[in-house]
């Protein structure tokens, strides 16, 4: 039985990420690393997007990106310039090629393809239970969702972001390549939070994606029957289906991090490590990881790595309010487009404004929907 100073288990996007940062810091030149995933991956299954200023980490493999957005609904519509922000693509194929090839060449690193059964920390070791033996190690990162507590209580809504996307190829140039569909709500809402995002990556070939922020998932056809639907509404007849990809992010303040301890720490979505109130985790997880590669230079206990901001309280009345009223979502996301600048929603999302600026930004939505949930939620706290 092999003790390794650190093991990662989970290999997604935040696993992968810590691993490259470990190995790219001579910190950890000489601490023995275990890479544990049942499935090691190296396909497109998914696609992360993600907002940043200028050069950032993983330019190398962005695939597009666009200086310029386009929101629309019934209530306001616009293309906006998004600058100094950009809006990026990375496709999953390769960030795995790119992340992989470089954690081959360490000596100190061990990929091994298993599935992760326990955790268990025993005071001074963390015991690792997979389906084929026990590990120990010294700290754990854990990216597997492990507990289904979260969607077993009442405390803290549960919604799920879940989506269609297809990658549609046209014979004849049809697209605008400098203009990614953020969020358009013109497609029927059916009580829900609905909008459809495009991401057009050539003049002939763009993402469309159906997704939903609501409780209950669809039946796959419904998705794709809204697709369709909106293809034909862009006038696009004739195209072809070359790749499809889905999801479900759980969009909740459940406070996963109370399943950290001393000597584990969960990271990603098992760590609500995904922002709350959009789903967004690319970006929030590299920005944790950067913290958390200099905490492990000088602390050693996991449970004291993360805390509440206040952002997780708008992130929790914001998500009281789609979970009560998921209809009204729409007409939630046009106000804060219609009377804030975009520039300022994307750095409040990225959790980096002011308190007047929160103050700008939150009062721009409508109060009364939220002063009931902040009534009901006081006492809930308390």
């Amino acid at each position: 039985m092999q003790k390794y100073d650190y093991i990662i288990s989970g290999l997604g996007a935040s696993g992968l990420m810590l691993a490259y940062h470990m190995v790219l810091d001579p910190f950890f030149d000489e601490k023995q690393i275990l890479l544990i995933d049942k499935e090691l991956k190296n396909q497109n299954d998914r696609t992360w997007c993600f907002w940043e200023k200028g050069i950032g980490v993983w330019d190398e493999i962005v695939s597009k990106n666009w200086d310029t957005i386009y929101f629309g609904s019934t209530h306001f519509s616009k293309q906006i310039n998004i600058l100094p922000y950009q809006y990026k693509l990375v496709r999953s194929k390769d960030f795995y090629d790119f992340i992989f090839r470089i954690l081959k060449e360490k000596s100190n690193i061990t990929i091994s393809q298993e599935e992760i059964i326990s955790l268990t920390d025993e005071g001074n070791i963390v015991r690792v239970e997979t389906n084929t033996r026990i590990h120990l190690a010294d700290k754990v990162f854990n990216s597997v969702v492990l507990s289904k507590e979260y969607k077993n209580q009442s405390r803290y809504p549960v919604l799920n972001q879940h989506f269609v996307g297809w990658f549609v190829k046209t014979q004849s140039p049809l697209f605008d390549i400098k203009t990614a569909t953020f969020m358009d709500f013109t497609v029927a809402q059916k009580n829900n939070t609905r909008f459809m995002y495009v991401l057009p990556i050539s003049e002939t070939e763009a993402l469309f994606e159906y997704t939903l922020f609501s409780e209950d998932l669809l039946e796959e056809k419904e998705y794709e029957n809204e697709i369709t639907r909106y293809v034909r509404e862009k006038g696009i007849d004739e195209y072809e289906v070359i790749e499809k990809e889905k999801g479900c992010i759980p969009m909740t303040c459940y406070e996963f991090r109370k399943h950290n301890s001393k000597n584990i720490l969960h990271i990603g979505t098992a760590g609500g490590w995904t922002k709350p109130s959009t789903g967004y985790t690319f970006n929030i997880s590299l920005k944790k990881i950067n913290t958390l590669i200099s905490y492990l230079k000088s602390n050693t206990d996991l449970s004291k790595f993360s805390k509440r901001t206040k952002f997780w309280y708008y992130d929790l009345l914001f998500l009281d309010v789609l979970y009560t009223e998921n209809r009204i979502g729409s007409n939630l996301f046009s106000r804060l487009f219609q009377k804030n600048k975009s520039t300022k929603i994307l750095k409040f999302l990225d959790e980096e404004t002011t308190l007047l600026e929160d103050i700008k930004i939150t009062t721009s939505l409508p109060a009364g929907n939220f002063l009931k949930v902040l009534y009901r939620r006081v006492f809930k706290l308390n």
